[in-house]
């Protein structure tokens, strides 16, 4: 049984989906006016370990992912410009170039650090009638209100608001700031916009389209309400994001979407928390953020920062250094060593030790609240272990486990090639052997220097001598 903390319920819970053998899983996406930053990119790997596990456990997994492309303002409320029309000014492109350019890039990244696609990427702008569906039910129900400039959702009508952020909306009301509160008709500073009209400051808005309301364009939160909706149904499994949605857009999403049809949105609520850089939160507003491209300008793969994802609980703050990074990478070249040192084992146990208590471990800590530091902890003692006592471990059957492992850490371990050794160079490790045996330390010494200025690094163990190619 899988159990997950519910941020809805704050309690960890068993994980029993809706229909069985099947889950629904909506992550929230990106907004395509910048690079994703690492700290975002954290909050995707941690996803892509909760569908991971999921599928581990047997589960067909329908994972769907929002692209805003549109609606989203600089202020996570209602006030601002438009971050895409924000990048299009910065970079002298069109708002439809900068989308395309930026989902393109956080593609790229999620490629790179081995995180699996959501089989529907949906943008926002391919989603306008759904959209516009829910705020017609909006409207039939009695949430939603139209001034001159707007389209609001009315959060006085939505009993138990703030559930999910557990915040009394009164401290919601005195956090409003005044910049918020641009549109006169608006009632209360915590409505929220559900429709922009293209009048005012957003008269001259290249992203428009028509709606019973006027002319203009969708607000940030009903996206994810339309289109989670209409992919998945509701309600479904399990929500997930960055902890810095829970008090404004998931708190708006749910409100919408149950405003609109009467019945919970998602079972499951889950939330990554912040990666944090000298102890500050990442913040791409101030300009004070890093992206995957740094790390791999500073000669890092990209697989170390995913390593470093896993070493920390994804409820729990990370803070990013570039020491903790190298960590990572060493530390991800030793597994990756360990591997090639068993892709080269050709030494079969007569009795091998069982390695069920490993995978028994390994699948505990994961379903356990997706416990990734305890996971790579099993792992590690799998390579101590085997480093103290090989001659009780079949290598075969602990790469299969290694591998079967890999299904969640994605860290291609599959994709780790032994290392080819010419053979005048394996001539030269066994003569040195002889020579060790002999005891003749000078010529062992004569033939481990020539080996090393080929290219190669030998090392010696109990069962004999070693050869990997110099890293």
């Amino acid at each position: 049984m899988i159990r997950l903390y519910n941020t809805l319920t704050r309690k960890i819970e068993d994980f029993k989906p809706i229909r069985k053998g099947r889950v629904g899983l909506y992550t929230c996406g990106p907004t395509v006016y910048n690079f994703a930053h690492i700290g975002n990119l954290r909050t995707y790997i941690f996803e892509d370990i909760l569908r991971r596990t999921l599928e581990y456990s047997g589960y067909n997994v329908t994972h769907v992912m929002n692209i805003t492309d549109v609606g989203h303002l600089t202020s996570d409320a209602d006030a601002g410009e438009d971050k895409l029309e924000k990048g299009a000014k910065r970079e002298g492109k069109t708002v439809w170039d900068i989308a395309r350019f930026y989902t393109r890039a956080f593609l790229k990244d999620i490629r790179a650090l081995n995180i699996k696609r959501a089989q529907n990427i949906v943008p926002a702008t391919s989603a306008i009638r759904e959209q516009i569906a829910v705020i017609k039910k909006l409207f039939a129900g009695g949430f939603a209100y139209e001034t001159p400039e707007a389209v609001y959702f009315d959060v006085s009508k939505f009993r138990n608001y703030t559930k999910l952020s557990r915040q009394r909306l009164e401290e919601k009301k005195a956090g409003a700031r005044a910049e918020v509160i641009e549109d006169p008709g608006k009632k209360h500073p915590q409505d929220f916009a559900l429709w922009f009209k293209r009048v005012g400051k957003f008269k001259n808005h290249v992203m428009h389209w028509n709606s019973p309301w006027g002319d203009g364009f969708p607000g940030w939160h009903i996206e994810c309400s339309a289109i989670s909706t209409s992919r998945l149904g509701q309600p479904f499994d399990i929500h997930t994001g960055g902890v810095d949605h829970i008090a404004v857009h998931h708190t708006n999403e749910i409100a919408q979407s149950e405003g609109a049809f009467k019945k919970p949105l998602a079972r499951f609520w889950m939330h990554g928390e912040f990666l944090l850089v000298a102890d500050s939160k990442m913040a791409k507003s101030a300009g004070t953020f890093l992206t995957l491209q740094e790390l791999e300008k500073k000669g890092f793969n990209p697989l170390a920062f995913r390593y470093l994802v896993l070493t920390s609980h994804y409820r729990s703050k990370l803070n990013f250094t570039w020491e903790s990074l190298r960590a990572a990478e060493h530390s991800l070249e030793r597994v990756r060593s360990f591997i090639k040192t068993l892709l080269s084992e050709r030494k079969k146990p007569k009795h091998p030790v069982s390695l069920e208590k490993y995978r028994s471990q390994f699948d505990d800590a994961l379903k356990s609240d997706l416990q990734t530091p305890q996971a790579l902890s099993v792992l590690w003692k799998i390579i101590s272990d085997y480093n103290t006592q090989s001659e009780s471990f079949d290598a075969k059957k602990i790469l299969a486990l290694l591998y079967d492992f890999d299904q969640v850490l994605g860290l291609h371990f599959t994709a780790i090639k032994k290392d080819a050794i010419p053979e005048t160079i394996r001539d030269m490790a066994m003569k040195r052997e002889v020579a060790r045996r002999n005891k003749d330390w000078d010529k062992a010494d004569k033939f481990r220097a020539k080996i090393e200025t080929a290219g190669f690094v030998i090392f010696d163990t109990p069962d004999g001598s070693k050869l990997r190619k110099k890293q």
